[in-house]
């Protein structure tokens, strides 16, 4: 099965469609590529125009629901490379990926919220998806997300 594949399987699983244009939230790009590098500005759990996850984790969102999180910001990023790249198989490797977590005082269980986004990762790209990461535990994030994520990624040259 190649990656493309994996990414419509994910995304069906997850209830996911990533067909219609994928916008900004501002005057920015949600990627810019620089040669064979390539920048994938935060990602919230958007689909279509809904964030379909919002509230902090630990309170309103459990570990759970945060996960699910990350995964539809992961697969939103990958739909992004998609585009950009013509094919996820294009994708040499997933170089870093920082995961921030809008988590309720005393929650934790950031490194575990942002495995949610990692196994994806892995489960679509294989190999090519193990990468660098780190998770932060923030106070708030854009349209009340839950989970945010951005990634910096190595292309085929």
């Amino acid at each position: 099965m190649t990656p493309d594949t994996r990414f419509t399987h994910a995304a069906a699983a997850l209830g996911c469609s990533f067909d219609g244009e994928i916008k900004a939230g501002g005057n920015y790009l949600p990627l810019r590529r620089d040669g064979h590098t390539l920048y994938v500005s935060g990602q919230v759990p958007r689909i279509a125009n809904t964030v379909v996850v919002t509230g902090r984790v630990g309170r309103q969102v459990d570990l759970h629901q945060a996960q699910r999180a990350a995964k539809i910001c992961t697969l939103r990023a990958l739909a992004l490379l998609q585009r950009e790249l013509g094919s996820l198989s294009q994708v040499q490797q997933v170089l870093r990926m920082t995961v921030y977590t809008q988590s309720d005082e005393g929650f934790t269980q950031l490194s575990e919220v942002a495995d949610g986004a990692s196994d994806l990762l892995h489960e679509v790209l294989g190999e090519a998806g193990r990468h660098a990461r780190t998770s932060v535990g923030v106070y708030q994030l854009p349209k009340n997300a839950s989970v945010e994520l951005d990634l910096i990624v190595a292309a085929q040259p």
